[in-house]
């Protein structure tokens, strides 16, 4: 619902943070990741997600996209919350976490607190592929995209394609389309869907 919140610090600690916009106070509960980013300056935009439940809506706040993005991977696995993701980013950083799943450090994601053994094998075995195939990249804050090329292999790959299939449809369709001049990035992933 609430892409970003950019606006005032009016208070900071470990846990949550609250931002004032536009006259309004925003509580944002944060990890200890998150907090570390955080400078002692006036403003701040934090990346939120929020939590609706029956009796409470709550706020979740994240330094950049990347942070976000691997939290909504973590509580899409059952038996894993809101609070529980939020422990799982503050125990390191976000490519430490995604790396340690990335590699299936069992040892390491079980040292958690509130990470039980099947909970760990769970978390490993559900998002390993998923993180392997989007990359440390996608950590990172918004993508700036150099080129068209860049972009629609972008593209393909939030579509679901591997990254490497999707670089090689787009070469292949830019070898062949090199006569007619450059492409748009739409007649790019246009063409390369038809060779997917």
């Amino acid at each position: 619902m609430y892409a970003y919140i950019d606006g005032k610090l009016a208070f900071k600690c470990p846990a949550y943070v609250i931002i004032d916009a536009g006259g309004v106070g925003y509580h944002i509960n944060i990890s200890l990741s998150t907090y570390s980013k955080l400078q002692d300056s006036e403003r701040c935009k934090l990346y939120t997600w929020l939590h609706v439940k029956e009796d409470a809506h709550t706020l979740y706040g994240f330094a950049d996209e990347g942070e976000r993005s691997l939290f909504l991977h973590l509580i899409s696995i059952s038996g894993i919350g809101p609070g529980t993701g939020r422990m799982i980013l503050s125990s390191g950083s976000p490519e430490e976490i995604q790396t340690a799943i990335v590699k299936g450090d069992l040892a390491l994601i079980k040292k958690i607190k509130g990470i039980g053994p099947k909970t760990a094998q769970r978390l490993i075995l559900e998002l390993q592929d998923k993180l392997k195939k989007e990359g440390i990249v996608t950590l990172n804050d918004l993508p700036q995209y150099n080129t068209a090329k860049e972009e629609a292999v972008s593209a393909l790959v939030m579509l679901g394609f591997a990254r490497n299939l999707a670089e090689k449809a787009i070469d292949n369709v830019s070898q062949k389309q090199q006569e007619k001049g450059n492409l748009s990035v739409e007649q790019l992933i246009k063409s390369a869907l038809k060779n997917l």
